[in-house]
Formats: C-alpha cells, sequence, structure tokens
C-alpha cells in the first residue's frame, strides 16, 4: 500500500471542526520503541494524519485540541519493506477512547473503552467471520462441479438461512445505533429492495415502475452529505455516483447533467461532501468513453466553477486549466456548427473545408510522424476508395507539423487521394486546435452537409458503421416527417 505523508491536501478538508479535539490511547503487544503513524483514507489515496512513539510497554498515544474528520482510520508502521497498514477502526462522534490488543493480526478481540462505535465496528466484523466459518462447508457444495442441481437445494437453503442472519444482525445495529458511523457504514451499503411492477389501468404491467423506482430511492441508505462515507477501505462514494449515473440514465450530455444537479443537491449540505461529489463529476466526463457525454464537463465547469461556486477550494490555477479544456471541448461539441478550416495544400494554394460539397466531411487531424497515424492512414485510404462514392463523403486531412516536406512525403507515401492541408499554414485567426479539441493524433471529426459537427474520436473502423447507421436514421426520421400528418389551422376554415 502506497501511504501519501501529506498533512495538507487540496482535496483533504479544511474545515475548522470543533476545539473537543481527540485522544486515543493505544496499547499494542509486543510493539515497543518506535513510531507508529494515524492514518485515513479519503477516496482512492491514504494519508497519514498524525505520529506518535511507542513506549517500552507497547502504548501510545495520538492527541490533538482539534477533531478528527470522521470515517475509517488505520495505524501505520515502519517494516524492513517500508510502510505497512496494521489495522483499521473507527473515528466516530467519540473521540476520546482507548483500544488494546494482544494480536494486531486478529484486533477484533480488542478492548475497546470509551467508545460504543469501535466496540459495534469489532463485533460486527468478529460476527461476520464467524458466519463466514459457518458457510463454508456449504459454500464448497455449492461450487462442486460434480453435483447435479437437485443435490445443492438443501446447501442454498443453509446459506439463505445464514444470509438471513446476517442481515438481520445488521439491521439491529442499524435500528438500535442509528448515528454511529459503524450503523452509517452498513446501512450505505444496503441494497435497495425494489418492489414488483404494478399493473397499469389497461392491465399491462408497467415497464418502466421498477426503473423510476429504483432511481427515485436510489440514495435511500446513503446519505450524500456524510463526509465519512468519503473516507472509507472501498470507493464506496465514488462507487455510487458511478453506478448512479452510469447505470440509471440515458447517457445524454442534458439528462446525466440533471442527475449530477440532483446530487450535489444533496451533497450541498455539507462542504467537504459538495466539493468531492463536484470534483469526482468533473473527473469523470473530462475523457469520457461514450462519445458527447464530454459535453457535461462543460456544464459542470459553467455551473460550478466559472460562477465561483467551487472558489472556496480550488485554486486560481486549477480554474484556468478547467477553463481552458472546457473551452477546447465547447468549440467542437456535437450538435454545433463547427468551425471553417483554410490552410494551404502540397501546391501552397488555400484550400477551404466550407468547400467540400460531399453530404459529409470528416476531419482527420494527423502528424505525418505519429506512429499510430501512419497505422491508421492505410485504412482510412482503404475505406476512402471503397465507400467514398456509397456514402457520399470527402476527407479534409490537416496534419500538425510545420513541414510541408513532410506532408508531401507523408501523400506520397500512402497515396492518399483526399485534401491534405498543413495546419500551421493557416488563413484563419485561431489555432485548429483550439477549435477542434485535438491533443492527441489522430483524431477524428465528421461533419454533415451543414458542416453541424455529428461525431468525433472514433477510429476509423467505426466509420463505416457509423455513416451507415446515421444514414438509416436520418432516412428514417425523414420518412417519419414526411408521413406524419401536417397541422392546420383551426382558424383558416379548412
Amino acid at each position: 500500500m502506497k501511504i501519501i505523508f501529506v498533512f495538507a491536501l487540496a482535496l483533504v478538508s479544511n474545515l475548522t471542526f470543533s476545539q473537543v479535539g481527540y485522544k486515543i490511547d493505544f496499547k499494542v503487544k509486543g510493539w515497543k520503541d518506535s513510531a507508529v503513524y494515524l492514518g485515513h483514507y479519503y477516496g482512492e489515496n491514504t494519508y497519514i494524519k498524525d505520529t506518535a512513539q511507542v513506549n517500552a510497554e507497547g502504548a501510545f498515544t495520538f492527541q490533538d485540541k482539534s477533531a478528527l474528520p470522521q470515517g475509517i482510520y488505520f495505524l501505520v508502521r515502519k517494516s524492513g519493506k517500508g510502510n505497512s497498514k496494521i489495522f483499521d477502526f473507527v473515528i466516530g462522534q467519540d473521540q476520546t477512547f482507548s483500544l488494546e490488543t494482544a494480536s494486531p493480526e486478529f484486533v477484533v478481540n480488542a478492548k475497546v473503552k470509551g467508545d460504543d462505535d469501535n466496540l459495534l465496528f469489532f463485533e460486527n466484523i468478529a460476527f461476520n467471520i464467524e458466519r463466514n466459518k459457518e458457510a463454508e462447508p456449504t459454500v464448497k457444495i455449492l461450487k462442486d462441479s460434480t453435483l447435479k442441481e437437485d443435490q445443492k437445494k438443501e446447501a442454498r437453503a443453509i446459506i439463505s438461512k445464514i444470509n438471513d442472519k446476517v442481515m438481520a444482525h445488521q439491521k439491529e445495529i442499524i435500528e438500535k445505533y442509528p448515528t454511529t458511523l459503524t450503523a452509517r457504514m452498513i446501512k450505505a451499503a444496503t441494497p435497495i429492495v425494489v418492489p414488483d411492477p404494478p399493473k397499469k389501468a389497461d392491465g399491462h404491467i408497467d415497464s418502466t415502475f421498477q426503473l423510476k423506482y429504483y432511481r427515485q430511492h436510489f440514495f435511500d441508505n446513503f446519505d450524500l452529505a456524510d463526509e465519512s462515507m468519503i473516507r472509507m477501505p472501498q470507493t464506496i462514494y465514488q462507487q455510487k455516483l458511478k453506478e448512479y449515473l452510469e447505470k440509471l440514465f440515458v447517457p445524454q450530455p442534458d439528462s446525466i447533467t440533471k442527475a449530477i444537479n440532483f446530487i450535489v443537491s444533496k451533497a450541498k449540505k455539507n462542504q467537504e461532501t459538495y466539493k468531492y461529489a463536484v470534483w469526482n463529476c468533473v473527473f469523470m466526463y473530462q475523457q469520457p468513453e461514450i462519445m458527447g457525454l464530454d459535453e457535461v464537463f462543460v456544464n459542470l465547469y459553467d455551473q460550478y466553477f466559472k460562477t465561483g461556486e467551487m472558489d472556496f477550494w480550488v485554486n486560481a490555477k486549477m480554474k484556468e486549466n478547467l477553463k481552458e479544456h472546457a473551452d477546447k471541448i465547447r468549440s467542437c461539441m456535437i450538435g454545433r456548427t463547427g468551425a471553417n478550416l483554410i490552410m494551404q495544400d502540397e501546391n501552397l494554394q488555400p484550400k477551404s473545408m466550407y468547400d467540400i460539397k460531399a453530404k459529409y466531411t470528416i476531419l482527420f487531424i494527423f502528424n505525418p510522424e505519429c506512429g499510430h497515424c501512419r497505422e491508421e492512414t492505410p485504412k482510412l485510404v482503404d475505406f476512402y476508395n471503397k465507400s467514398k462514392s456509397k456514402l457520399n463523403f470527402e476527407v479534409f486531412a490537416v496534419s500538425t507539423d510545420t513541414s510541408m516536406k513532410k506532408l508531401r512525403d507523408f501523400i506520397k507515401e500512402f497515396k492518399t487521394p483526399w485534401i491534405t492541408v498543413d495546419g500551421p499554414r493557416s488563413y484563419i485567426k485561431e489555432h485548429f486546435q483550439k477549435l477542434y479539441h485535438s491533443d492527441t493524433t489522430p483524431t477524428i471529426f465528421i461533419l454533415d452537409d451543414k458542416k453541424k459537427i455529428i461525431a468525433k474520436k472514433l477510429p476509423v473502423k467505426q466509420l463505416d458503421d457509423f455513416l451507415t447507421k446515421h444514414e438509416k436514421f436520418s432516412h428514417t426520421k425523414k420518412t417519419s416527417d414526411t408521413s406524419s400528418p401536417q397541422k392546420t389551422n383551426a382558424n383558416s376554415g379548412n
């Protein structure tokens, strides 16, 4: 495990906590005369918060006048192989307590005084360990491929009863000790039970009911404003965001942005979860896998950074970097009209992309010496020669290099049959990479006959499939629009 020795980071809370403070006394059998560190989780990372010296009896204390942010913490010791994480424990509301253990490898038997939360935490771990032992023989039966399914029926019933015990135990903790971090953790991991769909008035099952219900109740057990959920061994907060946004909504910018705004409205009750939720969503959509969802990044920048909402923690440099990236995306979002490009070709003649009269324009931004460009170009030449007439497209290739010799050599080597221009030899005011976001090469954009951007950053192998499907979709839409009844003016007398 990589332990990061920092005490103040951009994402780590800079809130001022109450002056109650913390005092945690430890005693670990066998430890003596060494340094030990108090660490905690934060999202995907771990950090060191405090340090103490172990005495000859194995006792040491962490103490400060400012309270610790709630979450799961752990001890770290230096060893011959570096720093080793020893065991986890809870930091909840009660932060003055003691913990003594004769076995750091099996700390569930630790003696805890002054904190019910850690008593619950270790008791729950011990309970689950016993249930796992109870289930082991039955699990072996279920995994036995030589047995028939009917021979496993009794084993499944046993496993079901053991699961019921676990669920009942966890329910009891949640109900009896709802404010403890242990109970909140258990509740946060409790799945939502989705009821069977009801029937509509016409007797048919409502096929959309369960998705709507799950979406509506997704965060019933998970408090988005509970910052302790950020400080967990598993990235539960981040996982919740990803599942909600990636599995429960159509991957369209407007739908995703609305879903994020709902999340943020809940997280905003706590400043730490507010920034954490926003930042995770920014990170998710900075370079999204699904085409077109980078518009979500632009929406997030405009709403939470451009407005100054995040100024309480984001610095000027980071804000400027976010703006620069948002502006690059903004200029070439799907659905927007792409800017015209006018550059010199290999004969030093100006060529305008807008002069292309084909139904589709494939903008191919490349570097003559880029290895991947040299792999993709022969594929694009083959696609061009086979499908240009059928799909009615033209390629406008823009070299990112300043060398006209390299451009001419590239054209000659690959026998490119399309329009090729030198990007830096431009007749437009702005650099083309500000108009068409292309930090990597090759980058492909597809524009329609109105020069509206309909796709971007596709590999060559997907061009045929995309254009073919787009043709079918356009034809179907045109047919549907033509066949739909025309609206009439009620006052026209017709």
